[in-house]
């Protein structure tokens, strides 16, 4: 499959998809047919409507739409997403709050790059902003990065988080939510033993197969039966010429997007089965829960196919970091050397992602590290999505993980936390 006529056919099927949704909207609400009393006719027009909806928004970068944030004196405060570190392949972005004093809590969030763009922390950025200086790993879409810009896999990635993490110092906090987990435990290791005065205060790691072998889930299943060959075979792409990066090997977004589909394909087709007939209805609306949702889930990003299949094979298959043996340029990461920073792992009971037991296990591998800088959390009820940015990360993660930044700190922040419905 490692051709561009592969790549340029999802596209064109994609594409092809789009078209018909607009042209059955359109052909469906000519005014004339408004004399008849089909209810075809409305059905049609809906299904079109949510069709080029849905197919639209899966080559496009969705806006982080973060406008602005109450202050403390209840005033609005407006919102400027900035570069602070630009990279091929990804940049570090800090979401900068107009007329507001430094925070005391200083917060870099790591953004899973896994098939979506950071934007899918969108909701986790509004939550902390109020009480956080946040920062957040803006991972570029592989399909626009030229070849020129050379190779990208799971060691280069680590190091991109190493220059972040030394660009904002020693007082920040790091969350890493999801994939980036046993990264960036990997690249808080490399600093303890490279640049020890770099490491972060406290690291936080969300729902990340740190150990995927310690909870079987449909993710690891399939990682233990499929070879490398297979995988390359079956999953790597050469972007065509439409794109940038044309030739790049990658790893489609859209060939993930079928995969996440596909775990909970019933569930999915009754969201856009009930989403039509409301629009049939003319009960739906351009932000409702359903485009709020989907308009973000559907909008996938390319990986590269090193960063890809260096993942499976290293952190999936061979579980390097679970073992310790993870390798960064030549030189073995030893996370036994994390002595100073406070590790705290969040697990959701019902993560079918990233089961409970995979990331906590995470603690085990910190034997350099004290019992009283060592914290977990197991969320009852909750699925992955709610660990980070659901209700259960609202209501009680988030204030666990702030309690927890607070108590690793010099001094206790000032100011106070806001509240969150």
């Amino acid at each position: 499959m490692k051709y561009m006529a592969t790549y340029d056919l999802m596209e064109t099927a994609r594409n092809t998809n789009e078209w018909m949704g607009a042209t059955a909207r359109a052909m469906a609400s000519y005014p004339m047919f408004a004399m008849t009393m089909s209810p075809m006719l409305a059905l049609t027009a809906a299904w079109g409507e949510v069709t080029e909806r849905s197919f639209a928004r899966m080559v496009a970068k969705p806006d982080w739409g973060i406008r602005s944030v109450v202050g403390k004196d209840g005033t609005d405060h407006l919102v400027d997403v900035l570069p602070v570190v630009e990279k091929p392949f990804g940049s570090l972005i800090h979401f900068s709050v107009r007329r507001r004093e430094p925070m005391a809590r200083k917060v870099l969030l790591v953004a899973p790059m896994s098939g979506h763009y950071a934007t899918l922390l969108r909701s986790t950025v509004s939550s902390l902003l109020p009480d956080c200086d946040v920062y957040v790993t803006d991972w570029h879409n592989a399909r626009d990065i030229p070849v020129s810009a050379g190779k990208f896999d799971i060691e280069d990635y680590t190091l991109y988080l190493v220059d972040f993490m030394r660009a904002l110092g020693p007082d920040i906090h790091v969350i890493a939510v999801c994939q980036p987990a046993p990264l960036t435990l990997a690249a808080t290791a490399y600093l303890a033993g490279e640049d020890p005065s770099a490491q972060p205060r406290t690291l936080t790691l969300i729902g990340g197969p740190i150990d995927p072998d310690a909870a079987a889930t449909d993710v690891t299943d399939f990682g233990r039966r499929i070879t490398m060959g297979q995988l390359e075979q079956l999953a790597v792409q050469r972007v065509g010429f439409k794109y940038k990066g044309a030739g790049r090997l990658v790893y489609p977004g859209l060939l993930q997007l079928q995969s996440f589909i596909s775990m909970n394909l019933e569930r999915h087709q009754k969201a856009f089965s009930e989403q039509i007939m409301r629009v049939a209805q003319g009960e739906a609306s351009d932000h409702d829960a359903h485009n709020r949702f989907y308009d973000e889930y559907l909008a996938v990003m390319d990986m590269t196919a090193e960063f890809y299949l260096s993942t499976v094979e290293r952190i999936f298959k061979n579980g390097e970091i679970a073992k310790n043996e993870f390798v960064v340029a030549g030189k073995k990461v030893d996370i036994g050397a994390i002595t100073q920073v406070a590790v705290k792992t969040v697990e959701g009971e019902k993560d079918d992602i990233s089961a409970p037991g995979q990331c906590v296990a995470a603690l085990k591998l910190l034997t350099g590290l004290p019992d009283s800088k060592k914290a977990s959390h197991l969320e009852p009820g909750a699925g992955h999505y709610g660990i980070f940015a659901g209700k259960s990360w609202r209501l009680n993660i988030r204030p666990l993980v702030l309690n927890f930044i607070d108590a690793n700190s010099p001094k206790k922040p000032v100011i106070a936390l806001a509240s969150s419905n």
